[in-house]
């Protein structure tokens, strides 16, 4: 099943949200609770999966399927079918969860796939499909900081991610590897090789205060890279600590209490 060509506009900077724009008879599929406002023209459905018309288009047992796919990759059951039933073109706009970028991908570009973190996908053109990558060594599968389960992006259509801060991009060359915090890992072309990787060095693991693994990316390949992870951020909201200096170490809360904090 082709993707629906649908054309959008990035408002914002920091705050941002997609505004789509569908010609009659197309749609888009978003996540549950991510829609911002939509024209009058447009109707919205509640499905299994993704609607993109594969495995999850074939039958009831076909669409548990599909929905009981994202279940693994912790989210929910369903999706968001909006649909311009009007004459005319017509607009709906999804809001990005928390600060930071919405990264448009265009999977025809980058050979039908997109491997990306399992709560980035925000939506896409429908007949994209939604689904998960298991990693298949088993560094990434039990030590990764973010889970070895990911969600991929296939199809020829338009799809959009979102991620926290400022999003970094970096074309890898064949050979060439880069190291990433896991929370800041955010998608990548599936030629690109993806392992965890043990911080070697009781010091470096204990006391270095950026965990016990990395991420190890190795070209050649598209990365796509976020500066904030909405964890660090949370984290910092919830202990109400904003010094940097504290972060992931074991001397930050013996130093609270020392200083009878």
């Amino acid at each position: 099943m082709n993707a629906h060509e649908i054309d959008y506009v990035i408002h914002g900077n920091e705050m941002q949200y997609v505004e789509i724009e569908l010609d009659p008879g197309e749609s888009v599929v978003a996540e549950a609770g991510s829609m911002m406002m939509m024209e009058g023209s447009i109707s919205m459905e509640t499905i299994f999966g993704d609607g993109s018309g594969g495995i999850g288009g074939k039958g009831l047992m076909g669409k548990l399927m599909g929905a009981g796919k994202r279940l693994l990759t912790g989210e929910s059951l369903f999706m968001t079918v909006f649909t311009n039933n009007g004459y005319g073109k017509e607009h709906v706009s999804f809001a990005s969860p928390y600060p930071g970028k919405i990264v448009p991908m265009d999977l025809y570009k980058y050979g039908g796939k997109i491997i990306c973190q399992k709560d980035s996908f925000l939506c896409a053109a429908k007949g994209v499909s939604i689904g998960v990558e298991l990693q298949r060594k088993l560094g990434a599968g039990f030590f990764g900081g973010e889970g070895f389960i990911m969600q991929k992006l296939e199809g020829d259509g338009l799809g959009f991610v979102h991620a926290c801060g400022t999003i970094v991009e970096r074309d890898l060359r064949p050979g060439e590897v880069l190291r990433v915090d896991t929370g800041c890992f955010v998608a990548m072309t599936p030629d690109v090789d993806y392992d965890i990787e043990f911080v070697k060095g009781i010091k470096s693991a204990v006391f270095g205060g950026e965990g016990l693994f990395f991420v190890t990316l190795r070209g050649p390949g598209k990365v796509w890279l976020q500066s904030l992870p909405f964890s660090r951020l949370a984290e910092r909201v919830m202990s109400g600590s904003f010094n940097r200096k504290e972060e992931g170490s074991v001397l930050g809360g013996l130093g609270n209490l020392l200083d009878g904090k």
